[in-house]
């Protein structure tokens, strides 16, 4: 992808506050019609790089192309870029028509009333507000004043609509339901979305790629699938909230662990010595059992329900708790006795492993 044929790039862009940098020479680009989920902690530089790209911060270095166009230097009402703010910032003094239209009616583009009536209707439409046009935006539910805050952007007609943590506001049924509408809406306009999150659920539900990003600096993009099953780091395998890691030592092709000493013929390089095992992976033995992997005892204690599967927590003679996840979609769960010895087994090749052998 060249600064020609992506929607937008940022190339080297560096911010500071304070001598603190919030964005570390950061590139990145998107194609036409793509969904960009950026992941990462909070205080990662995640709502910083939206901003710079919107054009209400500039940057300290760096460029910022929108449609071939470099628009570092424009103004952000000129840059034709859809924000949607994590709080909404929707006028309580408006009704959702109002909101709506108030960019058409007061931005410098001359729009007639007619084509304002025609465009915030249809998009009205769209986001599924129908019949609530007239009500006061303090008279409607949270997932319907976020589709307010999407409408009033959407009518504005940009290719590239920014969304800073749009779902963070609402209870976890709504996240759910607006993952899927979101999803659907933007293919529809076919227009491109970065959307910004901490939720390693929502940014891999959602993205066509997802950009991983840590201490002002991206760290991993790839496919979900790809990111889910191939975390490039330890920081990365963190973030995503699926992996028990633990420290050790890698060296020849082996790592010390907590479990004993195991092959690793393949490892990622990285800045420390890291055994990743997800939480599925794991299988649960008697404590008297022989286990064919590498195994590590535990104690047993409680579980989780998370609807379509249990976890279960067990904790190492050395504190560390160890989570256990089982799908139901395999069978009923074994049931474990609390402060039991268990053994928990899982098969070498599908570990992750990292390391400052790796290559």
């Amino acid at each position: 992808m060249t600064t020609q044929t992506a929607i937008f790039r940022i190339d080297g862009v560096t911010k500071s506050y304070g001598g603190v940098k919030a964005l570390d020479a950061v590139t990145l680009e998107a194609g036409v019609n793509e969904y960009l989920s950026l992941l990462g902690p909070s205080g990662s530089g995640k709502t910083t790089l939206l901003r710079v790209i919107a054009g209400f911060e500039a940057p300290d270095a760096g460029r910022v192309y929108f449609q071939g166009r470099d628009i570092t230097n424009v103004p952000a009402h000129e840059r034709g870029i859809g924000f949607v703010f994590q709080n909404f910032a929707l006028f309580p003094h408006l009704t959702v028509r109002q909101n709506v239209a108030f960019g058409m009616a007061n931005g410098s583009e001359s729009i007639s009333a007619d084509e304002t009536a025609q465009r915030t209707q249809a998009v009205i439409d769209m986001v599924g507000l129908t019949g609530m046009e007239d009500r006061g935006v303090d008279q409607i539910s949270g997932g319907q004043r976020q589709r307010v805050a999407l409408a009033r952007t959407l009518v504005m007609q940009p290719k590239l609509v920014l969304l800073d943590e749009p779902l963070g506001a609402l209870d976890a049924n709504l996240r759910g339901r607006m993952r899927n509408e979101l999803r659907a809406i933007r293919e529809r306009m076919g227009v491109t979305f970065l959307h910004v999150t901490g939720s390693e659920t929502e940014a891999l539900a959602m993205g066509d790629s997802v950009v991983v990003l840590d201490r002002g600096r991206i760290i991993q993009r790839g496919a979900p699938d790809d990111i889910y099953s191939n975390p490039q780091s330890p920081d990365v395998a963190h973030f995503l909230n699926r992996f028990n890691m633990f420290d050790g030592v890698l060296s020849a092709g082996n790592f010390a662990g907590p479990f004993g000493t195991v092959a690793a013929a393949k490892a990622t390089r990285a800045l420390r010595d890291v055994y990743a095992i997800r939480y599925d992976r794991l299988r649960v033995l008697p404590v008297s059992a022989s286990a064919e992997g590498p195994a590590l005892k535990a104690t047993y204690i409680a579980n989780e329900y998370l609807g379509s599967s249990v976890m279960n927590f067990f904790e190492t003679t050395d504190g560390k708790v160890v989570e256990v996840e089982h799908h139901l979609s395999l069978g009923a769960p074994e049931i474990y006795e609390p402060r039991q010895d268990y053994l928990l087994t899982w098969a070498p090749e599908q570990a992750i492993v990292f390391g400052r052998e790796g290559k």
